[in-house]
């Protein structure tokens, strides 16, 4: 930790600033103003920048990685208060007060966890309806020449098109809103893990393939108890970015005409100008991407073992 003693004592001076901004200087500008809700935020943040700090002395694996994130933090923090509430330099109506979007959550936490499970239940319908039969068609491609040759050049032409492409079209043909986000989540990952597994399948080691062969295994075995496993630690390593593409293809879906959803609530707040809000709904977004590639990560560490 003596190495990083001048880093700790620098983000804290950055903090330092930040409180005296937010709860000196701009509360005496601000007679009715209050910081509440932007305070525990900082708390917050606080606690998982030491969270990480300890935790990476625990496992000896502490890098300079969250003094730098955590400054970079408390940096942009301070020129955004500055900017809004101290100088008046930014738009007052595009670019809210920090503590003003921070109080979002407060007052509209019951409605961003619907539209966050909204969300959350549209993407692992459409994931897992992709996904899925992505990897097992994938396999059998790989496995059968003919198929292959038939599906390899389709998917070659699919999977390098974003699936946002086809968004309005889907939004306007399909019977309902979910119908067709569901769909575009689906084909946003259908193609590339379809294309990704039979790759993974050409590429397998010869010598595995001919110790299955002299044990004259029929096609089922082959591709559930010899292709299946081989190809498993890819397919986990590869969940993160599938996940978190498919997360933002949702999120541009619910721009075009959703009643619910985190995308939805951003679009409708700057609709009505209400920009304090597409603020914060704009920062739940980011958490929610964040903590999912947490989720796959830690997933991926421990559901692979002989990886």
């Amino acid at each position: 930790m003596r190495k990083y003693r001048k880093s700790f004592l620098l983000v804290h001076l950055f903090l330092a600033v930040l409180l005296y901004i937010v709860f000196v200087l701009a509360a005496r500008k601000n007679g009715t103003w209050n910081g509440g809700s932007f305070f525990i935020a900082v708390l917050i943040m606080e606690g998982l920048f030491l969270f990480c700090v300890f935790h990476g002395m625990k496992k000896e694996s502490l890098s300079t990685g969250p003094f730098d994130i955590m400054t970079i933090v408390w940096i942009l923090l301070i020129v955004w208060e500055l900017s809004t509430t101290i100088l008046h330099i930014a738009h007052p109506v595009l670019v809210p007060s920090p503590e003003h979007v921070f109080d979002t959550f407060r007052t509209q936490w019951q409605k961003m966890l619907l539209n966050i499970a909204y969300s959350m239940q549209l993407l692992v319908t459409g994931f897992f309806a992709g996904w899925i039969p992505g990897i097992l068609l994938g396999l059998a491609a790989g496995w059968f020449p003919r198929v292959k040759h038939t599906a390899y050049p389709i998917a070659n032409v699919m999977a390098p098109i974003p699936a946002i492409v086809f968004s309005p079209y889907l939004v306007a043909i399909m019977p309902t809103f979910r119908s067709a986000s569901v769909l575009v989540i689906l084909l946003g990952v259908f193609w590339p893990a379809f294309l990704t597994t039979v790759n993974r399948v050409a590429s397998i080691e010869p010598q595995i393939l001919d110790s299955a062969r002299m044990l004259s295994l029929d096609d089922r075995t082959m591709i559930f108890h010899i292709l299946l496993p081989y190809i498993i630690p890819g397919v986990v390593s590869g969940l993160k970015v599938s996940v978190t593409t498919s997360l933002l293809m949702l999120n541009f879906a619910e721009l075009m005409g959703a009643t619910h959803g985190m995308g939805y609530y951003v679009q409708n707040s700057i609709a009505y100008a209400n920009y304090t809000h597409a603020a914060a709904g704009i920062i739940v977004i980011g958490m929610v991407v964040t903590c999912l590639s947490k989720a796959v990560s830690l997933f991926s560490e421990h559901a692979v073992k002989w990886h």
